[in-house]
């Protein structure tokens, strides 16, 4: 396989046809975590950032994530409410804006290990509040419990656009059926997604070749999240939280292990 001299011209890819490769892989991945399977979404970090280098990826793969976000939010409309994002607006916001600055300061690789390594402890967490057996779930519904972890998702969502296992770990704690569960993360990451792009594009991520990466691979986004919906369909609701969880704790020491 080799990569048309115009295709290299145009966009961010090399005639290293094994960099097409991981890049189409990460883009099927970005439509599967959209689509709810949320642990592939660190999948995507991990293949984007070896592929392009971790600082670029972020950039290259906002807008995918951005189409598949509409895409997520139009098939699962009828699950979840706005009124459930505004506890976690105010610190995500907070947290891109945090991201923004230590982006352009802290070394990216470092950066991907303390997120996997908040990603297992926040896992180990939700392995305790179900062992307490509801001792400890009135700290979940507590504004602080929000703040904390809408923080730590817009920070991880800024830094390496891998939100998406915090935001899952949140949703598992507050013990939604899947339905709402779905609805209420396509809508917060719409939101914080769209949000970002100034940012993004301020720090020269965005770009008219970046953009151009982003057309060849939205195929591969379209028919991650048509066929991650497909799969969620047939998932009842507790192996639904277990596959979530087992994804996520993989792509943590994934995105460890660089």
């Amino acid at each position: 396989m080799s990569i048309p001299d115009w295709l290299q011209q145009n966009t961010l890819f090399t005639a290293d046809p094994q960099i097409f490769l991981m890049a189409a892989v990460a883009a099927l991945c970005i439509g599967l975590s959209k689509s709810g399977l949320s642990g592939t979404a660190t999948l995507n970090v991990v293949l984007m950032a070896q592929a392009f280098g971790a600082k670029a990826s972020v950039g290259l793969v906002l807008p995918l994530l951005i189409v598949a976000d509409f895409m997520g939010f139009y098939l699962n409309r009828h699950g979840g409410s706005w009124r459930r994002v505004l506890p976690m607006a105010p610190p995500a916001i907070a947290g891109v804006i945090a991201g923004y600055f230590l982006l352009g300061e802290i070394d990216n690789v470092s950066a991907r290990t303390v997120i996997g390594w908040l990603i297992i402890g926040l896992l180990g967490f939700k392995l305790l509040l179900d062992a307490s057996k509801g001792a400890l779930e009135i700290l979940t519904g507590h504004p602080i419990f929000s703040w904390a972890m809408g923080l730590c998702a817009g920070i991880t969502t800024m830094l390496a656009n891998a939100a998406g296992p915090v935001m899952t770990v949140y949703l598992l704690s507050q013990k939604l059926e899947k339905k709402e569960h779905l609805g209420v993360f396509s809508r917060f990451f719409l939101f914080i997604n769209l949000f970002k792009v100034p940012f993004s594009a301020d720090l020269g991520i965005i770009n008219p070749r970046s953009l151009m990466t982003n057309l060849v691979l939205l195929p591969g986004v379209v028919l991650g999240i048509l066929l991650g919906w497909q799969i969620l369909k047939r998932i009842p609701q507790k192996p639904f939280e277990w596959t979530l969880f087992v994804l996520t704790l993989v792509a943590a020491v994934w995105l460890i292990r660089g």
